[in-house]
């Protein structure tokens, strides 16, 4: 935070939007998630009519974003389940339950995992979630935050473990940009790093290089 800074909050969508835009953000990039959802919502205007809708014509609407024969059943069966179970289309309830129950509610449905879940609570119900995405289980493994062979899965409970709740959001966002820009997969520049004095991957570089 002393370098990336303190995160302010920023209004993002409601969260079933959420919901349906991080099942969408699956093995693709921003850009084609967030075309991939302009299209579903252009083509179906409510959330009933993309629960109305047939599997193909969902996928074809999303097809943009990759892998929609996949994406499309697991958008419907989130929408089906919250109007089976809610009578509506609001995910506001969740911000009245124990955090481990909201979560175990999301996560029963099929097709939302850990990520998704904690995106959700984290960022359009602002309860407490840490997400971990494919930057955030790279940096904190090589930092020595989370053993290495730690699961994706298993790094959100040990990283809300160690973070307070109340830097999850700033936390999560900076790990992305130090992810994105300089902790990067293939070619990572320690040298710019302002961790690399506490980072386990760059102490074990510097004694192979002696």
């Amino acid at each position: 935070m002393q370098v990336f800074g303190k995160r302010p909050r920023r209004p993002r969508a409601d969260a079933i939007a959420e919901l349906v835009s991080t099942i969408l953000s699956q093995n693709t990039n921003d850009a084609l998630r967030d075309r991939a959802y302009t299209s579903l919502r252009q083509r179906f205007p409510t959330w009933e009519e993309v629960c109305e809708a047939s599997e193909q014509e969902v996928a074809d609407a999303i097809q943009i974003a990759g892998l929609s024969q996949h994406k499309a059943p697991a958008i419907q069966r989130a929408l089906r389940r919250i109007q089976a179970e809610r009578g509506g289309w609001s995910l506001d309830f969740l911000r009245d339950m124990p955090v481990e129950d909201a979560k175990r509610w999301l996560t029963s449905i099929k097709g939302v995992g850990p990520k998704t879940t904690a995106i959700v609570l984290l960022f359009a119900l602002g309860v407490p979630a840490f997400p971990v995405d494919t930057h955030i289980h790279r940096v904190t493994r090589r930092l020595g935050l989370i053993p290495k062979e730690t699961s994706r899965e298993k790094a959100h409970e040990l990283l809300e473990a160690i973070f307070p709740p109340e830097d999850y959001y700033t936390g999560h966002l900076n790990l992305i940009r130090l992810g994105r820009e300089v902790c990067q997969a293939r070619k990572p520049h320690c040298e710019l790093c302002v961790l690399r004095d506490l980072c386990a991957y760059y102490r074990q570089l510097a004694l192979s290089s002696r």
